[in-house]
């Protein structure tokens, strides 16, 4: 990608990764408002930090009158900032230990034999 400031006889781009999903966010807000529309919640939550969902976490809350929350999976420096301004019902910050509370154990064994968490987990 090109420099936005490029030093004077340096390099006029750099190599960037980029490993964002296309389309997520856009599927994400239309699940959201069709299920608002249809009847289908009492309420929604929506666990991101993508500032593309404010204006859908906006409109379910303050035009169709649903209440929705916002779940920052981020670390604490990384606040869902974007989406304050949506004004959702409530924020909150999905911290390590609440992750962890919700594994399932390394191990677990059913009529059919036995499932090991992968090590990477």
């Amino acid at each position: 990608m090109r420099l936005a400031f490029p030093p004077i006889g340096g390099p006029q781009t750099i190599e960037v990764v980029k490993t964002e999903e296309k389309g997520s966010d856009v599927n994400l807000a239309t699940a959201l408002l069709l299920d608002v529309f249809r009847g289908n919640c009492d309420g929604a939550l929506v666990i991101s930090n993508d500032a593309d969902l404010a204006e859908p976490v906006r409109a379910v809350r303050h035009e169709l009158g649903a209440p929705v929350g916002a779940a920052n999976p981020y670390p604490y420096g990384r606040r869902t900032i974007d989406l304050v301004g949506a004004r959702p019902t409530f924020l909150r910050q999905i911290n390590p230990s609440m992750l962890k509370a919700c594994q399932l154990p390394d191990l677990l064994q059913d009529a059919q034999g036995k499932i090991r968490r992968p090590s990477r987990w």
